[in-house]
Order: C-alpha cells, then structure tokens, then sequence
C-alpha cells in the first residue's frame, strides 16, 4: 500500500483515491433526481461558454493509473494532442486550492486527473429507471448547465477523474448479466438484456477524445455475445469516432435535448441543440439504437409550442432513417432545498424558476425531500408529451416518465 493511503489529505491535497461525487447515501443520483446529497458550493459560477472540445489546463497521472495499459494508452492519446501530462509520485494532487473558493473551482473545473477507480464504483449500484446498473468511467463533467442535478453531491474540487482501470472495470461487468430489474420487469424492454448505464455521474462525449473510454465500452459490448446493453446520454454532438465502431447494436446513444429556450439560457457549454440531433441522425443511421433524453421539462410560458418545435426538429432528424431504434426518457425539473442554494450561488443571476410556493413537495425514500410540480401541472405535461410523441413520433418507445 502507498505510503500516502494511510494519512489523510491535508486542506491543501486533493484525495485521487476516493471518489468525486459521495456514497454516502444509498444512490446520490438517479434519472429522476432522487436522492441527492448536497454540498454548499455557492459563489462558484462558472462562466458558460461555446462548445467545444475540452481541453484540459492541466493533466495529471497517478502511480497506480501508469501501471493499467489503458491508462498509459489515456497519457499517449493526451500527449499527442500536445497536452503536457504531469506525473504525479503519489496520489494526492496539490496546487488545486487558491485563496478564494471560485479560484479552487476553476482551477478544478480545468484539471483531468488520470487515477484508478475507487472500489466503492467498481461495485456496481442500481440505477432505476435509466437502467439496470450504473458503470463508471470517468467522474466530472465540463458542462454549465444551471439545473445540474449533480452539483450538490461533489465531496470537494470537482477535478474530472478518468478511470485507468478500464479493461478491469468492463471485465467485472460478466458478474451482473442476468441481474437487475429495471428491463426484466418491463416487457416494453425486455430485449434489452442487462442495461448499464455509463453516464451518471460526466458526459461521455466531453471526455472521449482524451480517452477513448466509450470508444473500447462499445467494442467490448458490440464484441459480447450475451443479452446486453451499455447505454450513456450526452449533450454533446462530438460522434465522429463513433460512428464506423463495430457496435453490434448493443449500445444505445441518447441524447439529452430541451426546447430552444432552455437549450441556449441554461445550457453553457455544450453542443447546440442541432448539433445533437444532427448527431443523433448519424449515430442512428449508423445502426446504433438512439434514444431523447427530454429533460428537465418544465412548463415555461409557451411551452407547447416550444416543445412542439423541438419535436418538429426531432421528426425532422429522424426521417427516413432505417430500421430507426428510438426510444424517450421525459424527466421533469425538480429541486431541493439545498440544491437552490448551491445552484443560486454558482448563478446567482439565472432566470430558472426555483419558486417553492409554485411546486409540491415530494418526499423520498431515504428521507430526502424535492420541490416538483404540482399534480395538475405534472398530469398536463405528461398527457402533451405522451400524445405528442405518439402522433409525430410513433415508432418511439416512452420508456418512463417521472
């Protein structure tokens, strides 16, 4: 063992062993947004900026990551991009704390650490509706959006973590296959074998090009003959490698979409909306099942007839496309208390509503409570949606609602 794994990190180090978002609580994060620990983060807003590919300020790798082969693969893919990568000689990373709290998030928030995962994520934890397993890959995710639901769960500076122990990661997959109950008790997705979700806690289209990580997952799944599905969701429309991968239509691509105005006030830093769907369109005339991950829907003045657009994009980017696999998630926004603060103090101007007297409060199972809309308002959007897609869209499979 490290010499360094048997003292803490001190206020000035960053704990590359443990993990970035907590598991202190039985599932931080969900598809529904249950659940959720939450960390006072206020008074660290990041500018939101254009999409573009990320690209690191600084690069870092541990010991222990050196010895994988895919995290030396991680180093040469990084290297060649002309990105000095900094060997570290244990695995605690300092120069990440500055004077004031918004100095220690930007500085995180542009710095890829190249680290083994923790054991808490090589156990695999359930993952309802989304899917029947959560895998991780990576965890960060370079993204503004100002609804994150992720945000309040961050255990310290969000440096973005990239697994090195990616072929042992997907070689413990062969454990779980079988298992689960979110696709074996829905008959509407029962061809879909064992689901693993890889993209709860980062976006995988943000991080690929310096690792390749979802590039190999779905060779892996499209090389594993057996009733299995790798799924991740991304709002990025970054797909060119992807798009030649022998993928044996075993990983399904979803795509997180919005109607304009959320897109463009409260989405900074990610691909445009057409950006995704012309994405979309490639990856599903590739043969890869896609999906629309709808979210967070919220009933903003004029809503149907922004949502009716966006729905005109999708059937738009969906025409003609054979043998066309699509299926939608619709998650409505929701928020908690502490959430609102965190979320108030990184964008202390934002124009999303947060208004407690407008929402109903919903408690969870673990004692957590969230501010969601009320029943009547909940029941109206759903009836649209689900009408709507079943004119415009009707080979589309709803696959849950919440």
């Amino acid at each position: 063992m490290p010499d360094d794994a048997a003292t803490p990190a001190t206020d000035a180090e960053v704990d590359l062993t443990e993990p970035l978002a907590r598991d202190d609580q039985p599932l931080p994060h969900s598809a529904s947004g249950e659940v959720t620990a939450e960390t006072d983060l206020s008074a660290l807003a990041p500018p939101s900026r254009p999409a573009r590919r990320w690209t690191p300020k600084r690069v870092v790798v541990t010991p222990a990551a050196l010895d994988e082969e895919h995290g030396r693969r991680i180093v040469e893919r990084v290297e060649a991009l002309g990105i000095e990568v900094e060997r570290l000689k244990a695995n605690r990373l300092t120069g990440v704390r500055g004077e004031t709290d918004r100095e220690t998030y930007a500085r995180a928030k542009s710095t890829l650490a190249v680290v083994v995962s923790p054991p808490s994520r090589r156990t695999l934890q359930p993952i309802a509706p989304s899917a029947d397993w959560r895998v991780d890959l990576a965890e960060g995710c370079p993204a503004h959006c100002q609804y994150c639901y992720l945000a309040g769960s961050l255990s310290g500076p969000p440096v973005t973590r990239v697994y090195a122990d990616l072929d042992g990661i997907l070689a413990g997959l062969t454990d779980y296959v079988g298992t689960g109950t979110v696709t074996s008790r829905s008959r509407a997705r029962s061809a879909e074998g064992t689901t693993f979700e890889a993209s709860c806690y980062t976006d995988p289209l943000a991080l690929d090009h310096l690792t390749g990580s979802w590039q190999r997952a779905v060779e892996h799944f499209g090389a594993w003959d057996a009733p299995v599905q790798l799924r991740w969701t991304t709002k990025y429309g970054d797909v060119d490698r992807f798009v030649d991968l022998p993928h044996a239509g075993r990983t399904r691509v979803r795509f997180s979409v919005n109607c304009l105005p959320v897109t463009r006030r409260w989405e900074g830093g990610t691909s445009t909306l057409e950006q995704r769907l012309a994405a979309l369109r490639r990856l599903a005339s590739a043969g890869y099942p896609v999906g629309l991950t709808i979210a967070p829907i919220m009933p903003l003045d004029g809503w149907r007839e922004h949502y009716g657009h966006l729905l005109d994009l999708v059937e738009a980017a969906v025409a003609e496309v054979p043998d066309l696999d699509l299926t939608a998630e619709l998650i409505t926004h929701r928020f908690t208390a502490s959430s609102k603060e965190v979320l108030l103090g990184w964008y202390p101007r934002t124009t999303l509503e947060m208004d407690e007297a407008r929402r109903s409060v919903k408690r969870g199972r673990f004692g957590t409570s969230k501010h969601v809309y009320p029943k009547e308002v909940m029941g109206e959007l759903r009836r649209w949606f689900e009408d709507q897609l079943a004119q415009r869209l009707p080979q589309c499979r709803v696959l849950y609602w919440t």
